[in-house]
């Protein structure tokens, strides 16, 4: 199968560059996987489509603000974007531009609150920073970092918590996992209050997830590592609702990495952590996940390919091309789609 088979012409007008003022009323597409139909919908109007004995599983990271601007030793201005932790004060960050980050290299953040040194390269040009600061990592970090949004998004962001869904608890991503972004407090509860039982699973979203696949043969392209945690209440939650015939939605494709990584081969769950570099295409058989809610992606991405396997190449294409002709936001601000 060749990356070209999940191109799309996607006019740069729908990248949404701003949230909308209500989370829960974006626009909500609903996709048939069985007959490829579509209905057009609100997003708060999900709750027709989860029954009670269901189960949403929704991913609780919370994005850091992993955007540092710094300044060389020469006096050069450098971008750091922090991807992953590697132990209390390394970090590998991905550096712009890069060649004014060679290993030695020393940079100062704020006033000299923060400092830190390039102790060695990693994969893909990023490099591991060790930072030296005074008092807690997180709390310099906050008041120093800016959200890292992604590139296609050229307008500021006013408020910092409309990147994060507002179940966000550990804390660890280097972007949101947009699919949650829709939910509200009130429309959780009302989901709640139907039956529909709510799990959470933890996957810290690194760049690996929207990194673009530069290979033809979509066998060739390697996924990055990103780290998830799947708790023993979530487990029992997802095998106690497979046993009873309810359905598992994921929501958003990291919570469907992370339930497809943790799951044996019959689907069971079990109470896990680790490291996945799980890449979903067609072909691929869903173990865990029955439904899912997920926003519109870039073309030729692992993300279209992952929704293109469980509902199939066509009717995803066939459904994007109605999306942007109906006008639909794209992307991490944009709207929804429920694959039923």
């Amino acid at each position: 199968m060749k990356t070209s088979d999940f191109y799309f012409d996607l006019p740069q007008e729908l990248i949404a560059q701003v949230p909308l003022e209500k989370r829960d009323m974006s626009r909500l597409m609903v996709l048939d996987k069985k007959t490829g139909d579509v209905e057009h919908k609100i997003f708060k109007d999900i709750i027709e489509y989860l029954d009670e004995g269901d189960c949403l599983v929704l991913n609780d990271t919370r994005v850091i603000p992993a955007r540092l601007f710094g300044q060389k030793d020469t006096g050069a201005n450098v971008e750091f974007l922090l991807l992953r932790r590697i132990d209390k004060d390394r970090w590998q960050t991905l550096v712009k531009p890069g060649k004014r980050a060679k290993v030695g290299s020393k940079f100062t953040f704020g006033d000299g609150e923060l400092r830190g040194e390039i102790v060695d390269l990693a994969e893909e040009g990023t490099r591991i920073i060790k930072f030296s600061y005074e008092g807690i990592f997180e709390e310099v970090l906050d008041k120093l970092g800016n959200m890292p949004l992604p590139p296609y998004i050229t307008e500021k962001l006013e408020d910092r918590e409309r990147y994060q869904t507002v179940y966000s608890k550990h804390s660890g991503s280097a972007a949101a996992p947009t699919a949650g972004l829709h939910f509200t407090e009130n429309l959780l509860k009302k989901i709640k209050d139907k039956g529909v039982k709510i799990a959470f699973i933890t996957l810290h979203v690194g760049l690996g997830t929207f990194r673009p696949v530069k290979v033809e043969n979509i066998n060739e392209h390697k996924m990055h590592s990103e780290f998830y945690i799947v708790s023993k209440e979530t487990a029992d939650i997802i095998n106690e609702t497979k046993k009873n015939g309810g359905k598992i939605i994921s929501v958003g494709t990291t919570a469907t990495r992370a339930l497809e990584t943790a799951a044996s081969d019959n689907g069971h769950m079990k109470e896990c952590s680790g490291w996945t570099d799980i890449f979903i295409y067609p072909g691929y058989r869903f173990k865990v996940i029955d439904r899912l809610i997920t926003n519109f992606h870039l073309p030729e991405s692992t993300l279209i390919m992952l929704v293109s396997a469980l509902a199939g190449r066509e009717n995803v294409l066939n459904a994007y091309k109605i999306a942007v002709k109906e006008k639909y936001r794209f992307f991490s601000f944009g709207d929804a789609m429920f694959i039923k």
